[in-house]
């Protein structure tokens, strides 16, 4: 079993891949690819018209720019907040600041 940051990022990324069963058959979960950045002016160049969040992989939440822990840590980096919702990452109940 995996301890870091980086396996349990690739479990979560196959988790949200894998196949789900239901009403006897099996069905692909298509899975938007998530791309992380180590800074923030890269990951906004990756999506433009989206806001950028700051992804904690060890916590698997997501901040808002503004909110306290926003590039904090280091099991975490800049991804686009529609990924990060797609990705399965819920959004931290922290307000903003």
């Amino acid at each position: 079993m995996l301890g870091s940051g980086f396996g349990q990022r690739l479990g979560r990324i196959a988790l949200a891949s894998s196949v789900v069963f239901g009403a006897g058959k099996a069905a692909e979960v298509a899975a938007t690819p998530l791309t992380p950045f180590r800074y923030e002016d890269q990951a906004q160049r990756h999506c433009p018209s989206d806001k950028v969040v700051w992804l904690d992989f060890r916590k698997g939440v997501y901040y808002r720019k503004g909110q306290r822990l926003y590039g904090q840590g280091f099991d975490g980096s800049f991804v686009c907040a529609s990924e990060a919702r797609d990705g399965l990452y819920q959004s931290s109940p922290l307000g903003l600041r």
